[in-house]
């Protein structure tokens, strides 16, 4: 049985897999680190000097972390926030320099495709899913079934810091700033619902840190517990309700709500606003919330691959 890692450096973190590799992913254990890759990329185009060296140095500490554990193999990928940066080369080799290992930066098809692949592993589905990725760069989309494998996928840039930088001024989020959230995830969705539409969805399957969160706050998680947030679900009318509740608290207050990560409280009303527009554009009442995500999917992916 091989040890593996992935790591995930997204726009709002950076996340670390370890586990181990047989008929399936055993002994999972997994480490967040809430990083920010992606400030200022939006509106500047560049990662600045501060932000690369926070992440280097995250990087670092995790790729030292799993060669403690003594895995056989780390891959690595980035996302959003790298993929839109100008100057992510120069990020990919400082990380190749600092800690000998190759940083991917994959597009999103290949994002979703990693999602896809990993919530599918990890839950028992039958028909067409489409499965969500709430990032903080952008969303992924993926539909389809485990006969079929993946038929569907779109990447779209509405992400919970991208959405925050764009539009929210404030601690408390008005609810004109709300609105144009919303409106923004409607024009996106517009380009997709259709192709949605036309398949007969059996199940929604929520992956990423916002979907995750929202579940750990429903269930009023003192620790955050990978196995209850599992296969729960979380209905839309909760989500209303924690962002109008959310919406109003200053920054302060939001780091004290139960099952949220104080570090995240800045961004996760725009989350919530991003997970509501999604229910209601597809008319669905709740979503099923995996655990496993692009991470398991990067194991995956390169075990199916040979590497």
């Amino acid at each position: 049985m091989k040890k593996l890692a992935s790591i995930d450096i997204g726009t709002n973190s950076m996340r670390l897999l370890i586990a181990e590799h047989g008929e399936q992913l055993e002994n999972r254990k997994k480490y967040i680190d809430i990083t920010r890759m992606g400030h200022g990329v939006d509106s500047h185009g560049f990662i600045n000097e501060e932000t690369m060296e926070r992440n280097l140095e995250a990087l670092h500490q995790f790729i030292d972390l799993a060669r403690r554990e003594k895995v056989d193999d780390i891959y690595v990928m980035g996302t959003s926030a790298l993929r839109d940066s100008k100057n992510r080369n120069e990020f990919v080799k400082k990380a190749k320099e600092l800690t000998g290992v190759q940083v991917e930066v994959i597009g999103g098809k290949q994002e979703a495709l990693l999602g896809f692949c990993g919530a599918i592993a990890g839950l028992k589905t039958s028909g067409y899913v489409l499965i969500i990725d709430i990032g903080g760069g952008s969303t992924e989309f993926m539909l389809g079934s485990r006969e079929e494998g993946i038929l569907f996928s779109e990447s779209l840039n509405i992400g919970a810091l991208r959405m925050t930088e764009k539009f929210v001024k404030n601690d408390k989020v008005s609810m004109e700033e709300r609105n144009q959230i919303a409106e923004f995830v409607n024009r996106d969705m517009d380009s997709i619902i259709e192709f949605l539409e036309a398949y007969p969805i059996t199940q929604l399957i929520g992956i990423g840190g916002t979907i995750t969160t929202y579940s750990a706050i429903v269930q009023n998680m003192k620790t955050y517990d990978m196995n209850k947030i599992h296969n729960s679900t979380i209905k839309r009318e909760q989500v209303s309700h924690l962002v109008d509740f959310m919406a109003e608290q200053t920054l302060e207050e939001r780091k004290t709500v139960s099952g949220l990560q104080p570090k995240r409280a800045d961004i996760i009303v725009a989350g919530g606003v991003i997970l509501e527009s999604i229910l209601k554009k597809l008319h669905r009442d709740s979503i099923t919330v995996s655990e496993y995500d692009n991470l398991e999917g990067l194991i995956y992916h390169n075990m199916k691959s040979g590497n």
